[in-house]
């Protein structure tokens, strides 16, 4: 056969057609064959429009896929309008307008084709058209890979979009297309897409990935069911339902993501079936709006690569999760606004950096039989309106297994909290909630701890093992029934708190150093110390510091403007406008919480604040888990500093290098108004290492200009440090023997001075190592006198590291 000739074997059973004929053409062929001919196509290229009309078979020679190129200059190239047979042809459009391959009627089969074009579409199902398509590939950077419109479907099968410069797949107008075993990659729009009402997509053992976009977007209407796909390494979010979208992922993988695994929102609604989430960089479920809702059975939720919740469920969305697991994320599940909903079945929430199961903002969240653990957090309920329910719920290993707070109100029955580091139950800030059969055991702390006076209601429930104490309350406390602790005491039925003086707590062990332990609660926060000493007195103690002379000297000079100002305005003259906040700068130990506070007590006798007191906070007081939190957070400590001085201790970390979607500039943003807008009622302090604090101050100059001076806290040198050991042993009647002070200077002189180093801190802890030497030398004598008691050898150094 010559190379660009057809040739066509006639069967039908018209006796005059039955032989093999040779054209020139393909339009010559088409035109002579009948239903039923082959239409075999010698190699070569063909600038002709390939109009298959009838049931015929076009197919390229065999043995050489790829050698016949139909390459129309402009149009569709190759047009299918009948129940034909098309195989082995290598396809090239080159209108942007129109598709290179076009499926219109019938039920053809197209096998082995290879598209590359840079066309509206590389194939377009349109119409009534139910082609099935199998192992072919679309390369096509200027559109859609595949497009199956108005009402077309059909099956493709192994096939492949390795490139298009819109959606890979893309269904609309009631198409109903299935995929099985194909692979869609390197898209510049989402991987599959379906739109529009009555459109719909079914894909069997498919693979999406290296997406610009969403891997699989379903919207308006349209309804797809996925089964053993993966969808992977996206720019967008994994999957994106909305405006009333209909999905189920059966035994599918969605991973690799930056943003969120699967977002839903606007009456959208998703089946989950034994599917796998992991290394998602926002939430791995985005769950947004009334009427939009998950079922979620038999999945795995874990490895967020971000700072975002797990599942996210809020604006009146409802998400249901059975017998699932998330783990290895920094929050589990966020649950918030009036109308949101979360119901949690027999599922394992574990290894959570934060929280596990957050409900606020009226939101509603019901666990039952749910097991968590690993978290610094079990379940926060932060808010009024915001309740549900935990039923046999079992708490292991947290901070603290459950957190009431604002007014919250949720139930809690029959749940086990074991081993918190801090309390079991924690209400506070009136919070309530009612705990019916809960137990706790081997609490660091408290097992029930409620204060602020909460009204919370605890009935037939048990703690054991508690190191603080079974169960802690204010005065007008909650109400109390049938409650039991392995404690002497116990609780007494019936009763409130402020009428149970039996309750026992168990008491800290006083240490070498300690003559009374200190009994407040940890989770209570600080209280305003009201100034009591004048100026003079303070600024005594704060000579009587070891070292800082130039932190003295700041503080002084300072100090001295603040007086001078306020008796010029005595004096009926204008007074300088001094600005009080301040930054500290240097390393760990060196005594900046302890100037600050002395600050606060300066100011306050002063009579420019009211209180005085210290609040000393850090990043994780200030920066939440979700959008708005920081603001809320940073608000709440500046309104404990009311009065007083706020020390943000390495502020720096409010803005890191890095920062990105970080909620740090929300924190920095809130704090710069409120020093604005309450400049004459809190002084605020921000504290860290001089280069860090450096790079934060030029990133943020809005922040700096709000101080008015940095003040450097210098490294103690020997001599200094062996003189806070000297104040320690005289503050704690000890006396340094002859020759210890020479030893402490050669051993503070050979000390590393890396970043380990703690400054005071570092010859506070030299001072308690010496003394427990000492203890252990002097406890095997028989006869003590007071110097064996005082005296503190340089053989009670302990070795260098």
């Amino acid at each position: 056969m010559a190379q660009g000739s057809v040739q066509v074997t006639h069967t039908s059973t018209s006796r005059w057609r039955r032989r093999t004929g040779e054209y020139a053409s393909l339009a010559a062929a088409l035109e002579a064959a009948g239903d039923g001919d082959v239409l075999t196509v010698a190699p070569g290229t063909y600038r002709e429009n390939l109009v298959v009309r009838r049931a015929v078979t076009v197919r390229g020679p065999e043995g050489s896929p790829g050698s016949v190129r139909i390459a129309p200059s402009d149009g569709v190239a190759v047009t299918v309008r009948a129940s034909a047979t098309v195989r082995d042809l290598h396809v090239e459009g080159q209108d942007a307008a129109s598709p290179a391959l076009l499926v219109e009627e019938g039920a053809p089969e197209i096998v082995g084709v290879r598209v590359v074009t840079r066309s509206a579409a590389g194939v377009e199902v349109r119409g009534g058209a139910r082609p099935t398509v199998r192992r072919c590939t679309v390369d096509n950077p200027g559109g859609v890979g595949i497009a199956v419109l108005d009402g077309g479907g059909g099956v493709f099968e192994e096939c492949e979009v390795v490139a298009a410069g819109q959606a890979g797949v893309a269904v609309r107008g009631g198409a109903h297309p299935r995929l099985e075993r194909c692979r869609v990659h390197h898209t510049s729009g989402a991987g599959l897409s379906a739109t529009g009402e009555h459109s719909g997509l079914e894909a069997v053992g498919c693979e999406v990935y290296e997406v610009k976009g969403s891997g699989v977007q379903i919207t308006g209407r349209a309804a797809a069911h996925l089964t053993d796909c993966d969808v992977h390494r996206t720019t967008g979010d994994g999957v994106t339902l909305d405006t009333d979208a209909v999905l189920t992922l059966a035994d599918c993988r969605v991973h690799d993501v930056p943003e969120n695994a699967i977002d839903l929102r606007s009456r959208s609604v998703l089946t989950l079936t034994r599917s796998t989430v992991r290394q998602f960089g926002r939430n791995g479920l985005s769950v947004w709006d009334p009427g939009t809702r998950v079922d979620a059975n038999q999945c795995e939720i874990h490895d967020s690569t971000g700072d975002y919740p797990a599942v996210w469920v809020s604006d009146g969305a409802t998400a249901v999760l059975e017998s699932c697991r998330v783990h290895d994320v920094p929050d589990a599940l966020f649950v918030l606004d009036r109308g949101s909903r979360v119901d949690v079945v027999d599922s394992d929430l574990s290894q959570v950096r934060n929280t596990a199961v957050s409900v606020s903002d009226g939101a509603t969240a019901q666990l039952d039989d749910c097991r968590i653990r690993e978290a610094a957090t079990g379940a926060w309920f932060r808010d009024h309106g915001s309740g549900g329910t935990l039923a046999g719920c079992a708490v292991d290993d947290t901070q603290t297994g459950v957190i009431v707070t604002k007014g919250a109100d949720p139930t809690i029955e029959r749940c086990t909290v074991s081993s918190p580091a801090e309390a079991g139950f924690y209400v506070s800030a009136g919070g309530r909630g009612s705990f019916h059969g809960c137990r706790v055991t081997g609490s660091g702390g408290f097992g029930f701890h409620v204060i602020d006076g909460c009204r919370t209601s605890l009935k037939k429930c048990r703690t054991e093992r508690c190191s603080r104490g079974g169960y802690e309350f204010a005065e007008d406390g909650p109400l109390i029934e049938d409650c039991t602790s392995d404690e002497s005491g116990g609780v007494r039925p019936g009763a409130t708190a402020a009428a149970q003086p039996a309750v026992q707590t168990a008491t800290q062990t006083a240490g070498l150093l300690s003559a009374v332990p200190d009994q407040r609660p940890s989770a209570a926060p600080q209280e305003a110390a009201q100034p009591s000493r004048t100026s003079k007195h303070v600024l005594g103690e704060l000579d009587a510091l070891v070292g800082l002379e130039s932190v003295k000297r700041e503080v002084r000079a300072l100090t001295d403007m603040i007086e001078v100002g306020r008796r010029r305005q005595e004096a009926g003259l204008k007074a300088a406008s001094v600005r009080r906040h301040l930054v500290f700068t240097g390393s760990p130990g060196t005594g900046k919480t302890t100037v600050a506070r002395l600050y606060g007590e300066i100011l306050a006798a002063l009579g420019v604040l009211g209180q005085g007191h210290l609040v000393e906070v850090s990043r994780v007081d200030l920066v939440g888990e979700h959008i708005g939190s920081t603001a809320i957070r940073t608000q709440e400590a500046f309104q404990r500093a009311h009065g007083g001085v706020l020390f943000i201790d390495e502020a720096y970390a409010l803005s890191p290098e890095d920062s990105g979607r970080d909620f740090g500039r929300e924190a920095i943003d809130t704090l710069v108004k409120l020093m604005e807008d309450h400049r004459d009622e809190v002084v605020v302090i921000v504290a860290g290492y001089t280069a860090e604090m450096e790079r934060f101050l030029s990133t943020n100059p809005g922040v700096a200009s709000r101080f008015s001076r940095t003040i450097t806290f210098s490294d103690y040198v020997p001599d200094e440090l062996l003189r806070i050991v000297e104040q320690q042993a005289d503050e704690h009647e000890y006396r340094l023997a002859d020759g210890t002070p020479e030893a402490l200077l050669k051993y503070f002189t050979a000390l590393p001075k890396g970043p380990a180093f703690g400054n005071g801190r570092t010859a506070r802890q030299t001072f308690e190592s010496m003394v427990e030497r000492h203890a252990g030398r002097v406890a095997q004598l028989d006869a003590l006198d007071t110097d064996a008691l005082t005296l503190l050898y340089a053989e009670d150094l302990p070795e260098l590291p």
